[in-house]
């Protein structure tokens, strides 16, 4: 379907929509959403919002590994879409390794952003990968394997430790660092239940971090360098690699940064991705950022980006994709932005989040939350790194000293 720049309402659709939703609905946007939670929040952003899983007082979340699938998301845009007419959609987590499913969505409604085709060139871990060698771009040696026995050879290759992770997914969701052969086993066991195959890389040490980009065909803009929150157990995350927020920006040396930035641009440059782009990193010590992975559309950063740097992310990823301008500005530092996403200690029933400042992703009060489960996010502003990250923490104990099991009756 054809696009022109007359773009007055938009589709958000994804995992976790609320920030996309915000940023579409401050641009001026007349908003819609297709996602998974259906929060609160997102509710009072939208002028009609459908979702996987139907919040009720007493009753449970769901589970996202069991519940999350991405051919209910379809079915819902097609409702939502048979209802309401819209110029474009746009999209965030949970339809990165679906080009299918896109290209579908895209013949109801013009996708804003880059294409089922290039989705796919860019989610293909082998290719992708072989592409970095080619370049000359620092990343982790990888291999995909299929079974136990390719597994156990290739980490003799690489030596341990070494990370194991589904060739598809995302949020860090099932990534593990194996440290010794006896591990192997039980790992490759569970992630290979839930994925056509595992990769396996060479362990990094460092920071996590990402570039936050906006792109035309013809040219790239690095909007911001970020340090990521990776497995906080503080935070409930249990996994290790599970994502738990960022912090904008990253707080590092100028030579890193500038690194950081000519990797990012020149991966999205290769590749021709267009509009909100990121690019995963993990910063060694010795300050050499190693490509993790790139996610073709809007970032978790989003709101930590706008609130810093004073842009709106998604009018620049419509005018860079439709209008192909590029946004033009020197992006500076207003200081710092935290978003920590809390997750559920135990089963527990949802109390009234709105008195805590910066708290979003609202479920319905009353509602249960299973344990391990996405329970809200948090963002907080300060001078500096650890201000804005000790108010956020700050926040986040308060919400969990309110926090009351649920007892089945």
């Amino acid at each position: 379907m054809s696009l022109n720049s007359g773009i007055h309402s938009l589709l958000v659709t994804g995992v976790d929509v609320v920030p996309i939703a915000a940023s579409a609905k401050r641009a001026g946007y007349k908003v819609f959403s297709v996602d998974f939670y259906g929060d609160v929040d997102l509710r009072h952003l939208c002028e009609e919002s459908l979702s996987i899983i139907r919040q009720h007082v007493g009753e449970s979340c769901g589970l996202f590994e069991r519940d999350y699938k991405v051919n209910l998301l379809l079915q819902l845009v097609k409702k939502l879409l048979n209802r309401h007419r819209v110029d474009g959609v746009v999209f965030g987590s949970g339809l990165d390794d679906n080009p299918v499913v896109l290209e579908k969505i895209n013949d109801l409604a013009p996708v804003i952003g880059n294409t089922p085709e290039l989705l796919a060139r860019v989610r293909d871990k082998i290719k992708f990968f072989q592409t970095l060698r080619q370049l000359g771009i620092p990343h982790p040696q990888t291999a995909v394997v299929n079974n136990f026995n390719e597994a156990r050879n290739c980490v003799k290759d690489l030596g341990y430790p070494v990370i194991l992770k589904p060739l598809t997914g995302f949020g860090g969701s099932e990534v593990q660092r194996i440290e010794y052969e006896r591990e192997l086993k039980e790992a490759f066991d569970t992630v290979s239940s839930s994925s056509k195959g595992c990769l396996i890389q060479e362990y990094i040490s460092g920071t996590p971090a990402s570039a936050s980009l906006i792109s035309t065909a013809e040219d790239v803009a690095v909007l911001s360098v970020n340090e990521q929150l990776l497995g906080v157990r503080r935070l409930g995350m249990r996994g290790p690699f599970g994502y738990c927020g960022n912090i904008v920006p990253f707080s590092s040396s100028k030579q890193v940064l500038k690194s950081c930035k000519t990797v990012a641009e020149r991966i999205i440059s290769h590749f021709g991705l267009v509009g909100s782009n990121g690019v995963d990193f993990v910063v060694s010590k010795e300050g050499i950022p190693f490509v993790i992975e790139v996610n073709p559309r809007f970032q978790g950063t989003l709101e930590c980006v706008e609130l810093v740097y004073g842009v709106n992310v998604v009018k620049a990823h419509v005018e860079a994709c439709v209008d192909r301008r590029l946004l033009r500005k020197t992006f500076i530092s207003r200081g710092f932005c935290t978003r920590l996403i809390l997750y559920s200690p135990q089963r527990v029933v949802v109390p009234d989040l709105r008195a805590f400042c910066g708290v979003r992703d609202l479920p319905l009060i009353g509602a249960v939350v299973e344990e391990g489960e996405p329970l809200c996010s948090i963002t907080s502003v300060g001078v500096t790194r650890e201000a804005s990250l000790s108010k956020g923490q700050s926040v986040a104990e308060a919400i969990y000293n309110t926090l009351l099991p649920h007892h089945p009756q």
